[in-house]
């Protein structure tokens, strides 16, 4: 079988950077502004210890989101007894 790659129909806008190892002439910066009218992004590698902070951080979330609904609930049950406690008299008054 002969395999022919068909040339690409637009050439690339830029030559990528190739940076030698060791010879990187740049910092790492989680946000870079405009370099050539384009964005560049960094994405890091999120490890064990990343994923533990951000477990615990919604964990933390959750159980502060069920105390608040927990005292939600436990604000309402007196204002509930009191209005059923309001109906049933005002039943006894009307007979």
């Amino acid at each position: 079988m002969n395999q022919r790659s068909t040339p690409p129909s637009e050439q690339p806008r830029s030559e990528p950077e190739i940076f030698p190892p060791g010879h990187a002439e740049r910092q790492w910066t989680p946000y870079r502004a405009y370099v050539g009218g384009t964005h560049r992004v960094y994405v890091g590698r999120v490890g064990p210890f990343g994923i533990i902070m951000a477990a615990l951080a919604v964990a933390v979330l959750m159980i502060v989101l069920g105390f608040i609904l927990l005292g939600a609930l436990l604000f309402w049950i007196p204002v509930a007894a009191v209005l059923v406690a309001a109906a049933v008299i005002a039943g006894m008054l009307r007979r």
